[in-house]
């Protein structure tokens, strides 16, 4: 099924999709992506349905082709003191207000969002595998914070950052219990190391 260009005709949309949600470390990444009209990509999906090869080849395409584009990130610290519900909202808005265009309506992948600016938005539920901007925001989310994870596996690679990306693997866990918690841990999350 193709995904949805516009959810309206008389809209400058802006698509928003965070990820990282789930993870045991690292920070909540989000996206914001306003598509030009002409942007033709059969390929571009969920990020969660894509291969990481697929995701990282179409992330310039994505980017040299829309009208705007913008990624924000929001560390493990921020999510402690405001939950990771309020931290990912924030990390949207955030990257909203790096965009370009000032957008005249906002979607937003999921069932909550605060207020932007004054901005009308539409919660859509699974709207990574419905709508062309989200998908194309969950996939540049998604790639910087594998990039940033795989990065962060050198500093502490006991963790298997570079494959589970801070998600709670056997791997993950069982270096909790071994090595206690890094500077990138959520502390709020249950970290099962004691």
């Amino acid at each position: 099924m193709d995904l949805l260009k516009k959810w309206t005709d008389n809209y400058i949309e802006a698509g928003c999709d965070e990820v990282g949600r789930g993870c045991l470390s690292g920070p909540v990444v989000a996206a914001a992506v306003i598509l030009d009209d002409n942007f033709k990509q059969s390929l571009v999906n969920d990020s969660k349905k894509l291969n990481f090869r697929t995701r990282m080849q179409l992330d310039d395409y994505i980017k040299d082709n829309v009208k705007s584009y913008a990624i924000a990130e929001l560390p493990a610290e921020f999510i402690d003191q405001h939950n990771i519900l309020n931290a990912s909202i924030h990390a949207m808005h955030r990257a909203l207000d790096q965009l370009t265009i000032r957008p005249e309506l906002i979607l937003v992948d999921g069932n909550k969002f605060h207020p932007y600016n004054y901005i009308p938005h539409q919660c859509i539920i699974k709207g990574d595998s419905k709508i062309l901007s989200i998908a194309a925001a969950s996939i540049l989310a998604k790639n910087y914070r594998d990039r940033l994870m795989i990065k962060l596996h050198d500093e502490f690679p006991q963790y298997g950052w570079n494959t589970n990306f801070g998600y709670a693997t056997k791997l993950h866990q069982e270096a909790l219990s071994k090595h206690g918690p890094t500077k990138y841990h959520r502390r709020s999350f249950r970290l099962e190391y004691d």
